[in-house]
């Protein structure tokens, strides 16, 4: 009997499910039974408790699913290690802040992007935690939770495959069309060898951190969304295959191309170094 429940509660998939539901019931109850009762009554202003509470909301998850998985699985949390936090963080970020940077660099060398101004009043503290939690959910579980599991059980390549698919659940944002799933199935594809080249979450997360900030930072749309406040006052002019148009400069065919390059290149990397998992034989 016994092993017959280790072989369901340790089933890849059922993993996934209690990873993703144990964390996140925790996260739900502790934020809105503790922390937002607790800090609205000591802090009036929404706008500078929200970014507070948002901030350790981030913290709570991953101390959730560190502990869950330490219990679970009875090993070292090494996709959570900070052995090479720095490192990742910093150049997580500028990578990402980067990436962006040069499609908007090469816009305006074309004429089809113009800065009027800088001011941070329409942009703020809330906006900013927001994008750092959106980005720890995503990179914790997609990347950290999902691919982890399916890499050790069905190999990198597969595990790849079905990573880019499940970025397709973006597909509800706003001002979405068609091409938008070539962005989704890029992204998933460089996310997915960020985390299989450093096996651990936070080169994807920083990163992806960069890459969100960024985007408002340069006054476009984020991921068809205009709701985050910008930075840099600008205009975007020409076709959407090179601005990215409603849905943002990260749809533009430029930085499509600079964000498979990094995700081919790691890759190669990758498989160089020997860090690209083989499917295990079927065991009858």
């Amino acid at each position: 009997m016994n092993s017959s429940i280790n072989r369901v509660l340790y089933f890849p998939i059922i993993k996934i499910i209690i990873g993703i539901v144990v964390p996140f019931f925790l996260f739900v109850v502790i934020q809105n039974f503790v922390l937002k009762p607790f800090f609205y009554i000591i802090i009036s202003e929404k706008s500078i408790a929200d970014p507070i509470i948002i901030f350790i909301s981030s913290v709570l998850l991953l101390v959730n699913y560190y502990y869950l998985f330490r219990f679970y699985d009875k090993r070292k949390i090494t996709e959570l290690s900070t052995k090479y936090l720095l490192k990742e963080m910093f150049g997580g970020f500028f990578f990402g802040f980067f990436t962006i940077s040069l499609s908007i660099f090469i816009l305006y060398l074309l004429g089809h992007y113009q800065a009027f101004s800088i001011t941070t009043t329409h942009y703020s503290a809330r906006m900013f935690t927001v994008i750092l939690f959106a980005a720890i959910v995503e990179d914790l579980f997609h990347r950290g939770l999902i691919l982890r599991i399916l890499e050790n059980w069905l190999g990198t390549n597969i595990a790849i495959f079905i990573a880019m698919l499940v970025e397709l659940q973006h597909i509800t944002n706003p001002n979405f069309k068609i091409f938008d799933l070539l962005l989704y199935l890029i992204w998933g594809f460089t996310m997915g060898m960020m985390f299989v080249y450093t096996k651990r979450v936070w080169l994807p997360y920083f990163f992806h951190v960069g890459w969100n900030f960024s985007q408002p930072f340069y006054g476009s749309n984020l991921t068809g969304q205009n709701d985050f406040g910008t930075i840099i006052q600008s205009k975007f002019t020409g076709s959407e295959l090179l601005t990215g148009g409603a849905f943002g400069i990260e749809n533009s065919i430029f930085t499509l191309s600079f964000l498979l390059f990094i995700g081919i290149s790691l890759y190669y990397l990758a498989k160089k170094e020997g860090k690209i998992v083989k499917r295990k034989p079927f065991k009858r």
